[in-house]
């Protein structure tokens, strides 16, 4: 055997490699692409929903505090964050006060979408005070309320804070 056919023998067998090489490589991409591609909806990772509960305590004597809001929003402004700041203490100072948050809103427009703000309003407060310290089996949550009668919308655009 000469050079020349040691030369085209090694030609062809890299060849050959290669060729394998290049099929593992495409069936390796087919193979992710396509397994990629069979997942479902149910296989990616679902939210986590709290579930907070709302309860049905009648709401005793006066709100301590009543945090307002603009129409449509539900961001606490800098003047419901003091008035937060009264209930921690007041919390703080009787550590077997139960806080029941309940959220308003007027009777115009949507009565759901009303109702989803409401509870959104009521959720940022929670939210407040669990930060501030007053513990998750003390803070209370009434479903939201429509404010009726002829008084101003304003006024049913809040959230009122009792300690009982």
């Amino acid at each position: 055997m000469s050079s020349q056919d040691d030369d085209d023998n090694t030609r062809v067998a890299l060849t050959f490699i290669g060729l394998i090489v290049a099929a593992v490589v495409v069936g390796t991409i087919t193979f992710a692409v396509l397994s990629a591609g069979s997942h479902t909806a149910s296989d990616a990772p679902q939210a986590v929903e709290v579930v907070i509960e709302e309860v049905d305590i009648a709401p005793v004597g006066e709100a301590l505090v009543k945090v307002y809001y603009e129409i449509g929003q539900a961001d606490l402004s800098a003047d419901g964050q003091a008035q937060l700041a009264k209930v921690v203490e007041v919390a703080a100072a009787q550590p077997t006060l139960i806080v029941l948050v309940s959220g308003f809103h007027d009777a115009s427009g949507n009565a759901a979408q009303n109702a989803e703000l409401a509870k959104q309003r009521a959720l940022g407060v929670r939210q407040v005070l669990l930060s501030a310290g007053v513990g998750e089996e003390r803070v209370k949550l009434r479903k939201p309320e429509s404010t009726l009668g002829d008084g101003q919308a304003a006024e049913a655009r809040r959230v009122e804070l009792r300690v009982q």
